[in-house]
């Protein structure tokens, strides 16, 4: 391959759980929502239920995102083809990022100047006119700064950002804001600031400079949580405005505040009575006085409340003006994991609430936040486990709501440490350190052909786990679908799909690739798997049993009922499982544990006919480095393989299964020769060890058409190795020096005839490079040539270390493959796949 050969790059998927912090999802006026997932900022788009795009730039976890316009503000964005995104990380920098909606690409414009001393907790902001806005950012050390933005009118030209006025409030938290302009008041503003002293305090001032605190609030007995002002209501025919300020806290009650006009500063007298005690504070801001009263005490919520929300403007038509209406609904969201509408009945004015949803499995720990879509029609929650749940009213009438549960994105909520493909590429399994394995696989569309874009979505979760998992391989060779996993404990656990799996994967994209024929599953007698009460093991379900679940849990001699976790009912799907059914209705039996190691697992890898998988673990000395290889279907042990010191930190077998390679923290390789004996006995031996790096090896990968293989390590190099004819180990290569630490490598085979194949090296930055190599054999030895294909751009990249990259397998890797496919994943909790066109 010529260095000029163009590759092209194609983003086919990301998986993403959202950071578990309460600020971190805006619904924006694009109709897109953005959350933090590590240190990236990601989008999503709620119709196609994919995540399009992750921005980089953040050095720490995103705490906050934010529109501009957000949903809020719809109204007033009816064309704009440029939309702004203000994300806040736990370091104190918030970062500016410019949407272009006909292009759909998006840009870094700026960091703001002055960055907090401590974490950003909160983002709010007022949309002045479509070019105007002012927003203000809280953070953990009690100060707030506002920020004046406004757009450009033409894309050549430079957003500008100026900072009005920063507010040392408090040594406590600032946990969140809410901005809005005075009734009858232009150009003056209202801000309120909720934290960890149970008062809400009210600052005033101009668009021009500083504010002033005016009043405090008090009736919440916990920490403020949320607030959010309504836009101005119209009360009377006369011209009396008022703006509602909603509050929820956790004493679990959301209270809602009155913000009315009564007068100018010289006309209005004040007389001190009982009755003017109850009406609540008064403050002056300019010329105008205004008075807070509480208009409602809202109580249903049983846990904290940690968002409120007052319903998008709707556009009306009066005389044909259109004039913005504010609806009177207000959506609530607590760690009781319910959502609830609440707005006040027609006749008595009384608020209640007249929706309620929620997810109500054992395992969701309750939502975050929630949100309104930009039309009021959709409504949207984050919870604990990183997950979304959104809800559409699908109601034709106003009068009786129906909320239906929508698809949504899903993905890991911490760093995602392996991934791997299924025996023929159907679908993906990934483990993370959310102490989840997960499925992802595309589906076909309504229509049955596939779409021009796939749309992947996780088909299901076979393990849910107590402990941090490291690693993962997939059982080659024909049968079930199996796999192994290894977590930090001294266990290796070997899984086995349910037929509830085998039916659902039908209706994948990939289903119909004979991944594993019907008259085989007929063999498949289990239906799905349970939970145990302290999460480790997963009993199965069979299908004789299936019809009387409730009989085993109760009676008996009360043994079992401390075991609360609600049976399991495993079927057939036939669309995108949602997060209820994923957490737990799609778990797959535990079929062996093996016992060996002395520490917690590392890493594992399988052969390519299916017999063996070997394993290592974390270690400190070389009997704990050991590599133990096991038999498939017996699960003996068969071999211990001692050359390492330190961890072993990845394993490959070479495409023809004579040998094993593992790489070390040691800077050592060792190359085994594994063969089987007439009587099917397993023999070992060690044919070379080599120092390779000056640092720990990270990764390495066989050649799919030789004995070459690539290592690669944390001294920034990737270096290319040949096991001669007399089984002599020499380098042929090393790529030039990389950016940073290469934490990942996966060699595939582009052409047969021509030796050459393809390196994808992953990077501790994130980045993503692939490059070609053209082994040439001669009479005097093996040497190789490297040219850069493609180094992907960061907007498509990881943005944090990659810990795993592996091509989908082909067809017996036969000679001239043009269209590639790549998974990757890293500690940014992402799952990519990425399409290469040769």
């Amino acid at each position: 391959m010529s260095e000029n050969t163009k590759v092209e790059a194609k983003r086919v998927f990301i998986g993403a759980g959202c950071n578990r912090v309460v600020n971190n999802v805006s619904w924006g006026a694009s109709g897109l929502v953005s959350f933090g997932a590590q240190n990236a900022v990601a989008v999503f788009c709620p119709k196609t239920a994919q995540i399009l795009t992750t921005l980089p730039g953040h050095k720490a976890a995103v705490n906050c995102t934010h529109w501009l316009p957000s949903s809020k503000f719809a109204f007033k964005a009816k064309n704009l083809d440029r939309h702004y995104l203000l994300s806040g990380d736990s370091d104190g920098i918030i970062i500016l990022w410019e949407l272009s909606t006909l292009h759909n690409n998006w840009r870094h414009v700026l960091q703001l100047p002055l960055s907090h001393k401590k974490g950003v907790t909160c983002i709010t902001a007022y949309m002045v006119s479509e070019t105007d806005a002012m927003f203000a950012s809280a953070s953990s050390d009690g100060v707030v700064n506002l920020w004046d933005v406004s757009f450009p009118a033409q894309s050549s030209e430079e957003c500008k950002v100026v900072c009005l006025d920063s507010i040392c409030v408090d040594t406590k938290a600032i946990v969140t804001l809410a901005l809005a302009e005075l009734p009858q008041n232009p150009g003056r503003f209202a801000l309120a600031l909720g934290g960890l002293d149970n008062k809400i305090k009210l600052y005033s001032g101009e668009r021009t400079g500083k504010f002033t605190s005016v009043c405090e609030l008090k009736g919440h007995t916990d920490w403020i949580r949320s607030l959010d002002f309504s836009l101005p209501l119209h009360i009377t025919e006369q011209t009396t405005d008022c703006i509602m300020l909603v509050s929820s806290s956790q004493d679990k009650v959301i209270r809602i505040w009155k913000l009315v006009l009564v007068g100018d500063v010289g006309s209005w007298r004040r007389e001190i009575t009982l009755a003017s005690y109850i009406e609540g504070p008064v403050f002056i801001s300019g010329t105008s006085t205004y008075q807070i009263s509480v208009e409602s005490v809202l109580i249903g919520h049983e846990d904290w409340v940690y968002s409120v929300e007052w319903e998008p403007p709707v556009i009306n038509s009066i005389d044909g003006r259109l004039v913005n209406h504010q609806p009177l609904r207000i959506l609530s969201a607590s760690m009781d994991k319910t959502m609830m509408i609440w707005r006040p009945e027609k006749k008595t004015g009384v608020w209640v609430n007249v929706v309620c949803v929620g997810e109500l499995s054992h395992c969701a720990l309750g939502f975050y936040g929630g949100h309104w879509s930009p039309n009021g029609l959709s409504i949207l929650a984050h919870g604990y486990g990183g997950s979304f749940h959104l809800w559409r009213n699908v109601s034709s009438s106003k009068e009786a709501e129906n909320w239906q549960m929508q698809e949504v994105p899903s993905g890991h909520f911490a760093a995602v440490t392996d991934v791997t493909w299924a025996r023929t590429g159907e679908y993906l399994l990934s483990v993370s350190h959310d102490q989840t394995t997960r499925v992802f696989s595309s589906w076909k569309n309504e229509e049955g052909n596939e779409a021009e874009d796939e749309h992947w979505h996780e088909l299901a979760r076979p393990q849910v786990h107590g402990h941090d998992i490291n690693c993962v391989a997939m059982v080659q060779g024909k049968g079930n679908h199996r796999f192994v996993s290894g977590a930090e404990e001294k266990v290796v656990r070997v899984f086995e799909a349910p037929l509830s799996f085998l039916k659902t994967l039908n209706h994948t994209c990939a289903g119909g690739e004979g991944s594993f024929p019907e008259d085989l599953q007929a063999d498949v007698q289990v239906l799905g798997a349970n939970m145990s009460a302290l999460g480790l093991s997963q009993k199965p379900i069979y299908l004789h049993s299936s019809s009387e679940p409730l009989e085993r849990n109760g009676g008996g001699d009360g043994l079992d009922t401390f075991e609360t976790v609600p049976e399991a009912a495993p079927v057939e799907l036939k669309e995108p499982p949602i997060e209820d059914q994923l957490a737990f209705h799609t778990l797959w039996p535990e079929s062996h544990k093996l016992y060996g190691h002395g520490n917690e697992l590392f890493s594992l890898c399988g052969d390519h006919k299916g017999n063996l998988v070997a394993s290592s673990c974390k270690a400190q000395s070389a009997s704990m480095a050991e590599i133990w290889l096991w038999e498939v279907g017996t699960w003996k042990a068969v071999g211990r393989l001692q050359s390492h010191s330190l961890t072993v930190t990845h394993l490959e077998f070479s495409y023809d299964d004579t040998m094993l390679l593992s790489v070390s923290r040691d800077r050592h390789f060792s190359v085994f020769s594994i063969q089987r004996t007439d009587n099917g006995e397993v023999s070992h031996k060690l044919m070379a060890k080599v120092e390779a790096h000056k640092r720990i090896i990270w990764a390495c990968s066989w050649n799919p058409f030789g004995h070459q293989f690539a290592t690669s390590s944390r001294d920034k190099t990737v270096k290319i190795w040949s096991i001669e004819s007399d089984a002599r180990i020499k380098q042929i290569l090393a790529l030039p020096q990389f950016g940073s630490s290469v934490t990942a490598v996966a060699w595939t085979g582009l052409d047969r005839k021509e030796k050459s194949g393809c390196v994808a090296v992953g990077m501790e930055s994130g980045l993503i490079e692939l490059w070609t190599i053209k082994i040439i054999e001669t009479e005097e030895g093996t040497t190789a040539t490297a040219a850069l294909a493609l180094r992907l751009e960061p907007f498509m990249c990881h943005v944090s270390a990659v810990n795993r990259l592996v091509w989908k397998p082909t067809e017996k890797c036969e000679s001239n493959q043009s269209l590639l496919r790549l998974t990757s994943c890293a500690d940014d909790n992402c799952v990519r796949v990425f399409d290469f066109k040769f």
